[in-house]
């Protein structure tokens, strides 16, 4: 096997195992689901200060 064929295999290996759809969804959970952490902190922090 050559050096030019290497990275093609390894990337065809690789996208097999870990499929593209769930690494877009697995991105899209993890952004949304700090948001919502940002958002429920963000409450804690203002709701504190009125007190």
């Amino acid at each position: 096997m050559s050096q030019g064929e290497n990275p093609v295999t390894m990337r065809a290996r690789i996208e097999s195992k870990f499929p593209r759809g769930l690494l877009i969804r697995l991105i899209a959970y993890l952004f949304v689901g700090h948001l919502f952490a940002f958002f429920v902190y963000l409450l804690f922090v203002l709701g504190g200060q009125n007190q």
